[in-house]
């Protein structure tokens, strides 16, 4: 419910991407296979930040010359995971979780099959997120992943996604002591 409530909040800034992105990459949408709940593949939905052309490949590995200005707005004020709402209503994720990783990148599935993380949904935010921690580093993401897990509760969930919330509106500020 909270998704359908901020995708209708949202939806003049989401045309207003969708035509922008329209226009700097001709398709503003970014589908990507990605790894959720179980360990089974779905297609994740964002908002394109680099060409057409580029490769399907984890973030750190691209050279971060070829985001665009658009891009980078996109990713700073993180409006290109908006349309990952979409993939809750679809019940392939949910707000708070693991972020879904590449199916190419087996070090860190190998790590939350032998953790269990994959028993939970992937989500747009979770703990790894709050403390910068990203994909290039399994070993930290997936303990954050577990630490997650073990502390879930409706009061603990709701902290992280207002922590997500203040950390966007509020970049600077340090998160989660």
């Amino acid at each position: 419910m909270i998704s359908f409530a901020v995708l209708a909040i949202l939806s003049p800034i989401l045309v207003t991407l969708i035509c922008l992105g329209s226009m700097v990459f001709r398709s503003p949408l970014f589908l990507q296979k990605r790894v959720g709940q179980w360990g089974e593949v779905f297609i994740i939905f964002k908002f394109r930040s680099l060409p057409i052309s580029t490769p399907s490949v984890p973030t750190h590995e691209l050279c971060h010359a070829e985001i665009t200005p658009y891009g980078k707005f996109l990713r700073r004020s993180k409006l290109d995971e908006v349309p990952q709402l979409l993939n809750v209503i679809l019940g392939q994720m949910s707000l708070v979780g693991p972020r879904p990783c590449l199916p190419s990148q087996t070090a860190i599935i190998r790590l939350r099959e032998s953790s269990g993380v994959f028993a939970s949904k992937p989500g747009i935010t979770g703990l790894a997120q709050l403390y910068d921690v990203h994909m290039e580093f399994p070993q930290e993401v997936v303990e954050l992943d577990v630490k997650m897990q073990s502390k879930m509760s409706v009061g603990f969930y709701l902290k992280i996604l207002l922590t997500t919330i203040s950390k966007i509106v509020y970049p600077k500020r340090r998160c989660l002591k």
